[in-house]
């Protein structure tokens, strides 16, 4: 089977996260099944513009991040009509409408819907105008079949009026096996650590972090905070202000962007991961904390309640605030017994979440 598939960003992008590793997993054991996949994304400045993955698949960089739709449209048009068996209408924040161009069946692949998001990453009145878009122009698309990841996001599409025979759930997977046992207790930080870990937008509320971390020294002064991701943009130059402000700023250690290595190393020995997103798919980063023994501490919002069980892989909070957050970083750090027991389920979920499975899951949706 030729497969086009159509995203706004590939691995390689300076804002990739969790989709990204989804997309390029299932390409990537797609070709190895025979099959060929070529992706149209934008274009981001040092990404050139066509080129082949060691793993077998083709991408194709075309406009920006703005303009990627329309390029989109002009490239299939002019290079690549008629040339596949299915096209794949990625969603993720605004999709390509493949459907009134693309003459070929086509799926749409969502991960999540913005809702709220838009209100993070755009000002007014455009985030308002996209809050009140989105579920008009995803209407447009609603007779289409859809893959997504999390039961979360499946709701959010049956409310924009997909009908749930339509949507196929997959599983998500770890570009990383779990360890292959439970790591020591001794393989941690010699003192309590919590880690941030992500690409620092707005829509992920880094700052939350910081103040609960901050919070959370009152009840256990020696605890310390790791932060890791890319901070080039708007926001991520304020979560450095806010670092350096810190009254606690000689416990807080900020890394950059790390390597996967670096980020394997930061999963294992930090003693929790919090995650304070507006909206999440899944929320990958909670999954590959699990797979090193790692607890979780995280917002009530959709694709975090997915990828937690509360109170048995890490704490959920009631309210979104960093003063909750703290607490449940107190909770989780000062009872051994259950913060043993959560370390263990944790582990043990996160063997059963693997690209293997997602990728036969995925087969299945797409005919294959």
């Amino acid at each position: 089977m030729k497969i086009l598939w159509f995203t706004w960003k590939d691995l390689t992008h300076p804002l990739a996260g969790g989709a990204e590793v989804v997309n390029e997993q299932l390409a990537k054991r797609l070709v190895q099944d025979g099959h060929e996949v070529i992706f149209i994304t934008g274009g981001y400045k040092g990404g050139a513009p066509e080129e082949t993955h060691p793993d077998g698949y083709k991408i194709i960089r075309v406009g920006n991040r703005v303009t990627v739709y329309h390029h989109a449209r002009l490239y299939y048009q002019k290079h690549l009509k008629g040339w596949a068996d299915l096209a794949i209408d990625e969603v993720n924040t605004v999709p390509f409408f493949c459907k009134f161009y693309v003459k070929e069946p086509n799926i749409i692949f969502a991960h999540m819907l913005c809702r709220k998001i838009w209100f993070d990453e755009l000002p007014l009145p455009l985030s308002a105008i996209g809050y009140i878009a989105e579920p008009i122009y995803l209407r447009l698309l609603s007779n289409k079949p859809v893959i997504t990841v999390s039961e979360s996001t499946k709701q959010d599409l049956q409310r924009v009026g997909f009908k749930p025979s339509n949507i196929r759930i997959i599983s998500e997977g770890l570009e990383h096996p779990p360890a292959r046992q439970l790591p020591a207790l001794s393989s941690k930080a010699k003192t309590p650590t919590m880690l941030s870990l992500g690409s620092m937008r707005q829509m992920k509320h880094t700052i939350d972090q910081v103040k609960a971390f901050e919070l959370a020294k009152a009840a256990i002064p020696t605890l310390k905070l790791e932060v890791a991701g890319d901070s080039s943009g708007r926001y991520g130059r304020k979560v450095l202000r806010a670092i350096h402000a810190s009254r606690y700023a000689r416990d807080i250690t900020y890394h950059g962007r790390v390597s996967q290595a670096q980020k394997q190393r930061l999963l294992r020995r930090s003693h929790l991961i919090t995650v304070t997103s507006t909206k999440e798919g899944w929320g990958l980063i909670v999954t590959e904390a699990n797979s090193q023994g790692t607890p979780a501490a995280v917002y009530n919002v959709d694709g975090l309640r997915d990828s937690i069980r509360h109170n048995k892989t890490g704490l959920v909070t009631k309210r979104n605030t960093p003063q909750q957050l703290a607490e449940a970083i107190v909770t989780l750090l000062t009872n051994q017994q259950r913060y043993n027991a959560m370390r263990k389920t944790g582990w043990q979920w996160s063997k059963t979440i693997t690209f293997d499975k997602s990728y036969q899951q995925f087969k299945k949706a797409i005919g294959l």
